[in-house]
């Protein structure tokens, strides 16, 4: 499989440059808020930008090269682009729209995207799921030495997302060329990618897999985008090698990291247990409060206590009774809970 190459681009945009490199050989997840840079480095990818420093290749094609003047328009590219609401031809049929580049019949397409009996049915007909398959038959269909797409599951609903979801996981794990994906869901792209790269700004705050980011996150913005509680406070070291934090409600908090001063850390929803009492449990971080809201997802619910949203099992939930306004205790370990920023770095 020939990687994808994004070498030091830069493109100047409103309010800073989205400057940075990525290697793309397998498939690869790049997250951020909106407004980050994400879709700006799809369309510089796929020619639609240009960038005015730095070098894009698939293998040893070269694209883009801004020290040598080299920048082969889109059609040139041989890149598979599926767009954020899938930009499909709404007076063609789903044949018509597989076979619009020219390359290939759409037969192989039909069949392998479990879409043959939609062969005469034009998009307007299709569901959401069904139209994201014909946007990826159609894109592959050019025989791209490289995939892109932009939000890829964005636009469904929350009932289609998560089927559409592990149906694409098993499409993208079975491709022969490089993905680059981009989404502002951290969840999206842990669940289809096996490197996500988290972009603010325009550039790289952290890459790794999904559960290095999890398990290290490298700032406050990477532990919060990946779903982590952030607790604000003071840290001070204690005797036995933990930290001690006050919170800025006055609740105590140990952590296992060291830290002194003025700190933010991180707790994992999932790691969080909830009660209806404190835990007996000395060594358990507790912080009660009434319970703000409940959000079920499925068999798991959001419980939102205090300053913290802990995730628990719907039946746990049953068996607390738990409801907005009710008092409640969450409780996490110390070896849980990480300093993600410090007032002396």
């Amino acid at each position: 499989m020939a990687a994808l190459t994004v070498d030091q681009i830069r493109v100047p945009l409103r309010s800073f440059d989205l400057e940075l490199t990525l290697e793309v050989d397998s498939t690869i997840a790049v997250v951020g808020p909106s407004g980050a840079g994400k879709t700006t480095l799809l369309r510089a990818i796929a020619g639609l930008v240009k960038p005015e420093a730095g070098r894009i290749a698939a293998g040893d094609h070269l694209w883009f090269d801004a020290a040598r003047d080299v920048c082969l328009a889109p059609d040139e590219r041989e890149v598979g682009l599926v767009f954020q609401d899938y930009a499909l031809f709404p007076h063609m049929t789903v044949r018509q729209n597989i076979e619009y580049a020219r390359r290939r019949r759409a037969d192989e397409y039909l069949e392998r995207f479990r879409i043959a009996a939609l062969a005469d049915v034009k998009p307007p007909s299709l569901s959401g799921g069904e139209r994201q398959r014909v946007a990826l038959a159609r894109a592959l269909a050019r025989d791209p030495r490289v995939l892109l797409l932009d939000e890829p599951i964005s636009a469904l609903d929350a009932h289609t997302k998560a089927a559409v979801r592990a149906e694409l996981h098993e499409l993208l794990a079975g491709l022969e060329i490089p993905a680059l994906l981009v989404t502002h869901d951290f969840e999206d792209a842990a669940a289809l990618a096996g490197e996500v790269s988290v972009i603010v700004d325009g550039r790289v705050r952290q890459a790794g897999t999904p559960a290095e980011l999890v398990a290290r996150p490298a700032d406050a913005f990477v532990a919060s985008f990946t779903g982590a509680n952030l607790l604000r406070g003071t840290a001070e070291p204690s005797a036995n090698g933990s930290t001690r934090v006050r919170l800025e409600d006055g609740t105590t908090v140990v952590t296992a990291d060291t830290a002194a001063g003025a700190v933010i850390l991180a707790v994992y929803p999932w790691d969080i247990t909830v009660g209806s009492a404190p835990p007996s449990d000395s060594a358990m971080n507790v912080i009660g409060g009434t319970v703000r809201s409940v959000a079920e997802f499925g068999n798991r619910v959001r419980v939102a206590i205090g300053p913290v949203t802990a995730e628990i099992t719907a039946e746990s939930l049953e068996r607390l009774a738990l409801r907005p306004g009710r008092v409640a205790f969450a409780a996490f370990k110390a070896t849980g809970t990480r300093v993600v920023s410090q007032a002396d770095g």
